[in-house]
């Protein structure tokens, strides 16, 4: 008999690990349908708020800001629930999330480097050129 064990500290021994793993890998969390439901609803509302931005006929930079708003939380959810995101490893999240979020933080820079350039041609070669 171990020390730990005559003084009263139990532990698991090597055969008792892997069925608990076995009783862990066994169950599965569902989710309950009235949290589908009310995503589907969100869903339907951010879509319509998203065919309103053209049925009301919204131009310019304000019409381009909404229908990317609505895209992106219409992507969220999708992504959190129906892909089941919310309730993975931080670590995978990450994997998933940040990858798209470093390809917008590029294309912001290659927005402001293309005004650069052209400042500089408009600046140097004249504004005909």
């Amino acid at each position: 008999m171990s020390e730990a064990t005559a003084n009263g500290i139990t532990s698991l021994h090597g055969h008792d690990a892997p069925a608990a793993a076995v009783a862990h890998a066994d169950t599965h969390q569902e989710h309950p349908i009235k949290l589908y439901l009310v995503v589907w609803a969100w869903l339907f509302i951010l879509s319509a708020g998203s065919y309103m931005v053209d049925y009301f006929h919204v131009q310019g930079y304000l019409r381009w800001t909404l229908i990317l708003i609505f895209m992106m939380l219409k992507a969220g959810l999708i992504v959190a629930i129906f892909m089941h995101m919310a309730w993975e490893r931080l670590a995978l999240a990450y994997a998933i999330i940040l990858p798209p979020i470093l390809v917008l933080v590029f294309v912001v820079m290659m927005v402001f480097e293309a005004d650069y350039t052209l400042l500089t041609r408009i600046l140097y070669f004249g504004p005909g050129s």
